[in-house]
């Protein structure tokens, strides 16, 4: 397993690196050059690809900790064992020198002259496949498990008091019949998935096909929920950020990104600054990868200070303006005049209520007939920004 502790140093590394061609560039009064663009690129391509190694690792590592043995592995390693000595038996005296107990442990299916023999089968438990979706904005926003009803009434304050007055030591001041008080309501929608896999492909495998059918649906049931988070119309789904609605984020938290194509670094202060400064200690921007990569080159026309800076410190995230920031797959990534392509704000206040969490189902009689085994999985959710005033979003636009 990579060592964390020097792939986090290299991560260091490789921004101090990018960093200081983009300081030599600013001393020097100037933009960057082709050459210091295309050097500045390569460091920070091979700083994302030590990122998601890092990621990796600690997932390897977080799974070996939580790994435990149990008599199913026990029998399953047993299992193993006996046939790879049914296998050199066989290699060794053929087939006649085989015990009845030796040959079902090499027999694999049958055909009209006596059943095929096969060596047994390794099941690696490493999937090949690409690389997966990041879906961070769950790990960000409040969740709130429902168990004594269906639905999760949100308390809205819609119109506030009027400030105190100065008065006199007997006064109370004037009345105030302003405050108002409003709910939203978060009603859990079902989402479900079924899928179907060969049971001789479970026996194979010695039941490590359906730990990957498990952890698929988890991922996937993750992706689909992500994909609502971020552009949902709250039409038996939830109702996303990028999603403008008076139930949600009106047009009035919208910040002009100072081009029709892209971001300015004057338009991302401009969406900094329209946040409440109560809300910057928690504060974090999201975007797509492709808006990241034009950030990275960002300055402000007025001191001309790049406005994304590396995180030096191993612990330390890189910030934009000083706040860090998560990138999704599913932000919106068209980069025309009047589409969205980001946001700053307090995700706490994008509220998650589920009445089911996730749950697989295995069926094992309804598919046998086709001799396969049937996975559902099932969970309820529904999400909506509940505090408009702790979201900015950035709109392409001059």
């Amino acid at each position: 397993m990579p060592n964390i502790r020097e792939l986090k140093a290299e991560r260091t590394k490789l921004g101090a690196d990018a960093k200081a061609i983009m300081d030599e560039a600013q001393k020097a009064g100037r933009s960057m050059t082709g050459e210091e663009n295309t050097r500045f690129d390569k460091l920070m391509d091979e700083r994302d690809e030590k990122d998601a190694t890092i990621e990796r690792a600690e997932r390897l590592l977080d799974d070996e900790r939580h790994t435990i043995d149990d008599d199913t592995d026990d029998n399953r390693s047993a299992d193993q064992g006996k046939a790879m000595a049914a296998l050199r038996a066989y290699v060794i005296g053929g087939r006649g020198s085989l015990t009845p107990e030796q040959a079902r442990a090499l027999n694999a299916g049958n055909d009209p002259e006596g059943g095929y023999l096969l060596p047994p089968m390794q099941w690696i438990k490493e999937l090949i496949k690409s690389v997966d979706d990041l879906v961070p904005l769950r790990g960000l926003a409040t969740v709130h498990t429902l168990t004594m009803t269906d639905s999760l009434g949100v308390p809205t304050l819609d119109t506030d008091l009027n400030d105190a007055e100065w008065t006199s030591e007997i006064g109370t001041g004037s009345q105030d019949d302003a405050l108002r008080l409003g709910k939203r309501e978060l009603s859990p929608n079902p989402i479900a998935k079924r899928v179907k896999i060969s049971r001789k492909l479970l026996r194979l495998t010695g039941g490590n096909a359906e730990d990957l059918v498990r952890e698929r649906m988890a991922y996937k049931f993750g992706v689909t929920q992500e994909k609502a988070f971020m552009t949902g119309d709250g039409n038996k789904k939830p109702l996303g950020l990028f999603t403008a609605s008076a139930d949600g984020i009106p047009t009035s938290r919208d910040v002009n990104s100072g081009s029709a194509t892209g971001f300015t670094g004057n338009g991302l202060i401009d969406a900094k600054y329209t946040l409440k400064a109560a809300y910057w200690a928690s504060a974090t921007w999201l975007f797509h990868r492709d808006a990241l990569k034009g950030i990275r080159k960002l300055k402000t026309s007025t001191d001309e200070q790049y406005i994304w800076q590396p995180g030096l410190a191993a612990d330390r995230p890189d910030v934009i303006l000083d706040v860090p920031f998560i990138a999704s797959e599913f932000v919106p990534n068209t980069f025309t005049d009047g589409l969205y392509g980001g946001m700053i704000a307090d995700f706490k206040h994008y509220w998650i209520a589920e009445s089911l969490t996730l749950e697989i189902q295995r069926l094992v009689e309804l598919y046998a007939e086709t001799n396969q085994v049937g996975f559902i999985g099932r969970q309820e959710l529904d999400a909506m920004p509940v505090l408009a005033e702790a979201f900015v979003r950035v709109k392409c636009a001059t």
